[in-house]
């Protein structure tokens, strides 16, 4: 991809910052629950939970989701691109009881890792409706850079919003969409989220 962007790209790009920025400002992003979801928790401690190893989370928040990792014996580099988040965040590994010590919070965009510093490689990439609100002209970046850094046999665990459920054609995400953009990795399972509007869990596994 070329790295010259043009002003519509700028503009889309600023626009998403921006309203990142405003739910976090208003302290009342609705991703951002404090709760982890049961789907992560059943990769986790389920009967078929994955072994513990190094862990990368794109569009962190607050940081719940990383710290719950490290306490389950993850090693959790966890990224977001809204600097109110990454702070609180990184209080809430400090917080953690020890576990924060397997907690790394970076501010940057999940689309463009090589300038966050996340060389991987990673055993499992886990996304709470951050790629379903990326422009469409960054989402070829955002795959690669996880491709690049997935291990063989990663996991990638993806919460995301289909397009009805925005007003802006531009946003949500398909299964059809994940499968042409992630080569090198299949699509094993989708599951409907309990959302009012619609929602869905991608779980992708990296070939070996």
């Amino acid at each position: 991809m070329s790295g010259t962007r043009t002003a519509l790209e700028l503009d889309q790009e600023a626009a998403v910052r921006r309203e990142l920025e405003d739910y976090y400002r208003e302290g009342d992003p609705p991703w951002d629950s404090g709760v982890t979801p049961p789907e992560l928790v059943a990769l986790t401690e389920g009967p078929d939970a994955l072994v513990p190893a190094r862990a990368l989370e794109l569009g962190c928040g607050t940081g719940t989701n990383a710290v719950y990792l490290a306490r389950h014996g993850w090693q959790v580099t966890a990224v977001d691109l809204v600097d109110r988040a990454v702070r609180q965040a990184r209080e809430k590994a400090d917080g953690a009881d020890g576990a924060g010590a397997g907690v790394t919070v970076l501010c940057g965009d999940a689309t463009r890792l090589d300038e966050v510093g996340v060389p991987g490689p990673y055993d499992l990439f886990f996304d709470l409706s951050c790629y379903c609100g990326i422009p469409p002209h960054r989402r070829d970046a955002y795959a690669a850079g996880l491709t690049e850094r997935a291990a063989p046999g990663a996991r990638l665990l993806m919460f995301g919003y289909g397009p009805e459920a925005f007003d802006d054609p531009i946003s949500g995400v398909t299964a059809d969409e994940l499968r042409a953009r992630f080569t090198g990795w299949q699509l094993v399972d989708v599951t409907t989220g309990t959302n009012t509007v619609p929602t869905f869990w991608f779980t992708l596994c990296r070939e070996r």
